[in-house]
C-alpha cells in the first residue's frame, strides 16, 4: 500500500453557478480512490489575476490525504473540470472551474505537467491563508 500524502488543492471558479462548481469540485474530489477529503477552506471572493478581463472569482482550498501518485491526482482533477464545463481557451482566461494542485506532501515537482509547490503560491495571499486555515482545521491529518 502507498503511503498517504497530504495534497492541498485549490479551487476557483468565475462562470456560470459559481458555488455550484465549486461544491461539484467538492464532492467529486472527496470520492476520489484511495483519497479522503479532510477540511475544506472558507470560500472567498477574488479579483481575476492575469490581463483577461472577467469577472471576480470564488476561491477555495480543500486539503486532501491521498494514496493516488501526483501525476494521478492532477488526471483526476483535470476530469472534474471537463465535468463541469471547463475549455481550456486562454491562460489565465474565465473558468466554470480551476483545480490547482498547491501542494503535494513535502514533495517538489517540476515537470512540463506538474509543478509542485504551485509556482503561483507566494504570489497569492488567499492561497496562502487557505493553506493556514486548512492546518488549523485538520493539524493531525496524517499524510
Amino acid at each position: 500500500m502507498r503511503t498517504l500524502e497530504r495534497a492541498y488543492v485549490a479551487l476557483g471558479s468565475n462562470l456560470g453557478n459559481r458555488e455550484g462548481h465549486l461544491a461539484h469540485g467538492r464532492l467529486r474530489l472527496s470520492t476520489l480512490p484511495r483519497t479522503h477529503l479532510v477540511a475544506a477552506s472558507s470560500i472567498e471572493e477574488t479579483a481575476p489575476l492575469g490581463n483577461v478581463v472577467q469577472g471576480p472569482y470564488l476561491n477555495q482550498m480543500v486539503l486532501l490525504v491521498t494514496a493516488l501518485e501526483p501525476l494521478e491526482l492532477l488526471h483526476q482533477c483535470h476530469t472534474i473540470e471537463v465535468e463541469s464545463g471547463r475549455e481550456r481557451r486562454e491562460r489565465w482566461g474565465p473558468r466554470t472551474l480551476d483545480l490547482d494542485i498547491v501542494r503535494f506532501g513535502e514533495r517538489v515537482i517540476d515537470t512540463p505537467e506538474l509543478t509542485v509547490p504551485h509556482p503561483e503560491l507566494p504570489h497569492r495571499d488567499f492561497w496562502q491563508r487557505e493553506i493556514v486555515e486548512l492546518d488549523a482545521l485538520a493539524p493531525t491529518a496524517h499524510g
